[in-house]
């Protein structure tokens, strides 16, 4: 089914989406978005797919449970706010704080991301939410981290792969950074280690999935060696308390 954004507020945008969805419609373009909010918001559908032409506003997917959205080219910031499981393939940059809260799910990021992405990160059980950046991040990536995992793949060789206080106040989780990482650059509360094995495994599996989707070599990006970026401590502020 498609649909023409083109003017539409936002909620009458996805008074529409919800609508095909309960008339059982599983594949949904919408064309003409430019900078309607919250599309895709609270839905809680497994199988169904949403074709987004053009830029999304924030808080794409916010609450999403189970759906998967597409999208050809930027998005703004908040895309995957508290996503619970589903996932969001996005074929240009992201804006700031990209899987704000995230429980579950997928993201996938072709090009940059913003600032403070993957803050709030959080697992339970089997629940693990990921993060896949092809390009570079800004400042405080994985702030506040209490699980999940980012991989962060630096394929443009002219820029910086991570900007500063990466990992700042994380207490969970996991972050890899294709490529190199200067220790002025990270939070007081995680330190650099070696990939072994088993890390390598879990990366490969995301990292194919990115170039299927993008049209990469997962060889070639596997190629180069992988920093894992954890937690010292699961009380990072313990010092500061009174009691």
């Amino acid at each position: 089914m498609r649909i023409n954004a083109e003017g539409m507020h936002y909620r009458f945008l996805n008074t529409k989406i919800n609508s095909a969805l309960e008339d059982g419609r599983v594949k949904i373009s919408l064309v003409g978005v430019c900078g309607q909010r919250y599309i895709g918001a609270g839905l809680k559908k497994t199988g169904v797919q949403i074709a987004v032409s053009g830029i999304p506003g924030n808080d794409l997917g916010v609450f999403m449970d189970g759906p998967e959205i597409t999208v050809s080219g930027n998005v703004q910031d908040g895309a995957g706010n508290t996503l619970n499981s589903g996932r969001i393939i996005i074929h240009g940059n992201s804006g700031d704080i990209l899987g704000h809260s995230m429980r579950g799910g997928e993201i996938f990021v072709k090009g940059d991301v913003g600032y403070r992405v993957g803050i709030h990160m959080k697992e339970y059980r089997d629940s693990c939410p990921v993060i896949v950046i092809g390009g570079s991040a800004r400042s405080f990536l994985g702030e506040y981290m209490a699980g999940g995992m980012i991989i962060l793949l630096g394929l443009k060789k002219d820029r910086r792969v991570v900007g500063d206080f990466l990992g700042t106040g994380m207490h969970g989780g996991v972050i890899y950074v294709r490529g190199s990482v200067d220790v002025h650059q990270l939070g007081k509360e995680v330190k650099v280690f070696k990939t072994d094995g088993r890390d390598l495994l879990r990366i490969k599996i995301y990292v194919e999935r990115f170039a299927e989707y993008f049209g990469f070599s997962s060889d070639r990006i596997l190629k180069e060696r992988f920093l894992k970026i954890i937690p010292i401590t699961h009380r990072p502020y313990g010092k500061l308390y009174s009691y």
